[in-house]
């Protein structure tokens, strides 16, 4: 048994079926993620980080596909939605704009009591959600009980001026929270009890952002391996956060400075993606 130090400073035993269960995920066939485990197996020793294991089995996925690559990477492209943030809103806009909801990102809402800056306003139907995005650029820090608290208020003071408009006062109002990490248990236990819905990397167990994503085939464009970084947040910079946003239009490629020869690689990575 050897033990592996997680993001979290936490040891751990390593657990092969975890790492087996993540390169299927990403589109390895059985023999494939077999050869990788067996190769990860072979490099094992007592206290080395999964940060280590992920670049390892990475770069062998990579070697023999980048879409799958992409794919596997999706956490640490999530990551690349920082440092401000911004990017990361935009991206849980447009995760709620493919399901169908009228979206604005970066809004003024004015309050009962105060205005308040809401990272994303969407509505559909009867429904009408207050959503609050917490990027983290750090895997270990996570969004403890102080953060449902916040924004429970700041929804109760946006709600009741809601209500006071003759259009809302049969919606269905509700806070939101998306995080591209997790909640601690006080976090999540307090958001059931106010009817705030919570949303993070891995939670709900059905229904968490990595599912959202997988669901929708709306991968970030820093999943991409065949773009660099200053490509990637180039087109951050201009509100292209969606792998999707470079299938619709090729020609951003073009814009941001990609070489010809290199363009065709990676709209069939965007591609590969889009589809799946």
């Amino acid at each position: 048994m050897v033990n592996v130090i997680k993001a979290s400073g936490e040891k751990a035993p390593f657990v092969s079926s975890k790492l087996l269960a993540s390169l299927k995920r990403a589109g390895a066939s059985e023999s494939l993620a077999q050869n990788i485990l067996r190769e990860m197996e072979a490099l094992l020793y007592e206290g080395i980080t999964t940060k280590k294991i992920y670049k390892e089995a990475f770069a062998r996925l990579r070697k023999s596909s980048k879409p799958m690559a992409a794919k596997y990477k999706l956490k640490a492209a999530i990551m690349e939605l920082g440092p401000t943030g911004y990017p990361f809103e935009k991206f849980v806009g447009e995760i709620l704009h493919y399901q169908g909801f009228d979206v604005k990102v970066g809004v003024i809402v004015q309050g009962h009591c105060v205005q308040h800056e809401i990272d994303v306003v969407a509505e559909k139907a009867s429904d009408h959600y207050m959503v609050e995005c917490k990027f983290h650029s750090d895997q270990a820090r996570h969004c403890d009980v102080k953060v449902p608290l916040y924004i429970h208020s700041r929804f109760r003071d946006v709600e009741k001026q809601w209500k006071k408009h003759e259009a809302h006062s049969t919606k269905f109002h509700q806070g939101w929270i998306f995080t591209n990490t997790r909640f601690t248990d006080d976090a999540i236990k307090y958001g059931s009890c106010a009817g705030l819905m919570l949303v993070g990397w891995n939670y709900p167990r059905k229904g968490g952002l990595k599912d959202f994503i997988d669901k929708l085939g709306l991968h970030p464009v820093t999943s991409l391996t065949t773009l660099t970084k200053y490509e990637k947040q180039t087109l951050l910079s201009g509100n292209h956060v969606l792998c999707r946003d470079i299938c619709d239009n090729p020609k951003l490629l073009s814009k941001i400075g990609v070489k010809t020869g290199r363009q065709k690689g990676v709209l069939e990575e965007a591609r590969a993606l889009c589809d799946q």
